[in-house]
């Protein structure tokens, strides 16, 4: 490797809203003197789109990412910047990249975000449901009993969970999250930024076992099981307890804990950490 340092630049793009491409990664882009992205053909539309002039186009996908690694840290190794981008969103969350981004970091190039759009953070600031912890899955398993070994790891930890989903998979793979998680609260959100932009609030077994018939791409967002309307007091002290240790002013473990619990308000869940009735004594 040469002295010089490249920089990948991990850049988001817009979910549907093309206005929401910033003016910084658009920046970022025209400057790149290679993109890498999944189809070179979408790349295209939105860098038309855009009135972007891209330097050169390289496929990245799940199969030829490895392949690819040698070749992208051949150009970094010239000083180049290069831009890493997904069909839509933020890359690497569940898109390919992280391969090619561990690599980079191992070989002491610069690897920098350009920070936008992303179906996670879109739909759960938006869902109402404890923002904090969450857990990102990526694609749920295709077959019910991975998924419900993948969902039952996190039953117990009181996060909010959020996943992407197949339109045909869907209602099979909410009933398997019912049965294995409890009839919590979620949020389908559909098509997110874009003209047919729609929310669905309700319950798992509101839409367990359904035909749905939703089109377009699907981000779930499930909340933590509701503890208040089973244990009363005792769980209200115990949530508190849970989320005093994980960290945090007053307010916002209040917030967290309002978001586990049901029947409790925020300030009144406030009041208790404040007289220290939120604690556990042994």
């Amino acid at each position: 490797m040469s002295d010089a340092k490249g920089t990948l630049w991990v850049v988001a793009t817009p979910l549907g809203n093309a206005q929401d491409l910033s003016p910084r990664a658009r920046d970022i882009l025209s400057r790149s003197s290679l993109v890498l992205c999944e189809d070179t053909r979408r790349a295209a539309r939105l860098f038309s789109q855009q009135g972007i002039t891209p330097g050169r186009f390289l496929s990245l996908y799940d199969q030829n990412e490895e392949g690819r690694v040698p070749q992208v840290l051949a150009h970094l190794d010239q000083g180049e910047e290069i831009a890493l981008i997904s069909d839509a969103g933020t890359p690497v969350l569940s898109d390919p990249g992280y391969l090619l981004v561990r690599a980079c970091r191992e070989a002491g190039h610069h690897v920098r975000p350009a920070p936008g759009p992303s179906a996670v953070m879109a739909a759960l600031c938006v869902s109402g449901l404890a923002p904090q912890p969450f857990v990102f899955l990526g694609f749920l398993p295709r077959k019910p009993g991975d998924i419900r070994q993948a969902l039952g790891r996190f039953a117990p930890t009181g996060c909010t969970l959020v996943f992407f989903e197949r339109k045909d998979r869907l209602g099979k793979s909410l009933a398997v999250a019912l049965e294995t998680l409890g009839d919590r609260e979620c949020l389908i959100a559909r098509e997110l930024t874009k003209t047919h932009e729609e929310f669905l609030p309700g319950r798992l077994s509101d839409f367990a076992g359904k035909d749905l018939e939703l089109l377009g791409e699907i981000t779930v967002v499930v909340g933590p099981a509701l503890e208040q309307a089973v244990s009363g007091e005792e769980a209200v002290r115990a949530v508190l307890a849970a989320e005093l240790a994980a960290g945090g002013k007053p307010k916002e473990v209040a917030r967290r804990a309002a978001g586990r619990l049901e029947g409790v308000t925020v300030k009144e869940l406030y009041e208790l950490i404040l007289t220290g009735q939120g604690k556990n004594h042994d």
